[in-house]
């Protein structure tokens, strides 16, 4: 099997044609593992793998066996059409990246009311911006990646409903690259990094912003607020590393309803996937079916000044790993209402 692949993006999936990816799927309420072509034809995998994470737990073997399954003429093959997409994996460790953007970490940090501190006296944005802009760049050569620990109870499929909790008033998106683990690893280098990584997926990490920032507290931030159940929508596909190459062709893209919010090249990254992958190894232990997501480029709600509501809807991709597409509903509080609500300053 060949892993020379070629740019063109297939219309069908957003995948690079000639390609294949994987993927999990329901069809009348029955999930299976799937292999789907560039061309939108899927084949079950339920009578070789239990799951998505069977596939993973011993990828080293199983890359092949699926090329040779895709290269088999003799292969049964159905169509994409009706299929419901699921999270490509059902209960992965997510490891999320904070501040990985050199672009929106400046931004962040210049109009944070909380680092206003640290800005001279008549300076203007545009300074502020460009002195912050270069400690990211400093940080990338001299700092460390940041990452939080996530829920897989907050996943959600690529074409699901994104529910908007009773709780806080500012839902927010974060479209970002993912990288899903293949082996045990422990203390790998950056040389060995990228041999623990299977492959690529899309995660859009949604958070509600307005619940993130605490003062009744002495360490100031919550990040609870991150895994409201739907509030990390996965997939569609997991695409082999061997089809996926991240350079400067690669884009973050986002919309909500039809407006486009982010737009960025994935070169901005401060830590590439390396990094985190050995930075991770250093703090837990990575296993298969692990998701690293590896942050987000400028163009979320808080930027825009503008959050999710009921009827919204997210049109999300990123080059060569398919489609999402996630209409917003509000949670139905069928007769409760929060205990604790927002936090208090006490």
């Amino acid at each position: 099997m060949t892993t020379n692949v070629p740019d063109a993006p297939d219309e069908r999936t957003g995948l690079r044609r000639d390609t294949f990816a994987l993927a999990t799927y329901s069809e009348a309420g029955r999930p299976f593992p799937a292999l789907v072509g560039s061309d939108g034809t899927v084949t079950d995998l339920s009578d070789r793998f239990r799951d998505l994470h069977e596939v993973f737990d011993g990828w080293s073997v199983n890359f092949a066996v699926l090329g040779d399954l895709w290269a088999s003429s003799g292969r049964a093959i159905r169509p994409l059409a009706g299929l419901r997409p699921l999270p490509p994996l059902a209960h992965p460790n997510l490891l999320g990246a904070g501040a990985n953007y050199k672009s929106h970490s400046a931004q962040m940090l210049t109009k944070n009311e909380f680092n206003q501190h640290n800005r001279f006296d008549g300076e203007s944005d545009e300074d502020f911006y460009q002195r912050n802009y270069a400690l990211m760049e400093r940080r990338s050569r001299e700092g460390t990646p940041f990452f939080w620990t996530g829920l897989h109870s907050s996943l959600a499929g690529a074409n699901d409903d994104v529910v908007l909790p009773l709780l806080g008033d500012e839902p927010d998106w974060e479209l970002e690259l993912g990288v899903v683990i293949g082996r045990t690893g422990r203390y790998v280098t950056p040389e060995e990094a990228p041999d623990l990584i299977a492959g690529y997926t899309i995660v859009n990490d949604l958070g509600t912003v307005d619940l993130f920032r605490r003062t009744d507290i002495p360490w100031g931030y919550d990040w609870v607020s991150k895994h409201q159940p739907t509030f990390k929508v996965a997939g569609p596909f997991v695409v082999p590393a061997q089809f996926f190459r991240l350079d400067d062709s690669t884009r973050t893209t986002l919309a909500v309803n039809g407006r486009t919010m982010q737009d960025w090249p994935t070169n901005d990254m401060i830590f590439d996937p390396a990094a985190f992958v050995t930075y991770a190894s250093e703090r837990v232990n990575l296993v298969p079916g692990d998701i690293i997501f590896l942050g987000s480029p400028p163009g979320n709600g808080k930027h825009h000044g503008r959050f999710l509501r009921h009827g919204d809807v997210i049109d999300a991709e990123i080059t060569h790993l398919g489609r999402q597409r996630n209409r917003c509903v509000a949670e139905q509080s069928h007769g409760r209402s929060p205990h604790f609500g927002a936090w208090t300053n006490t």
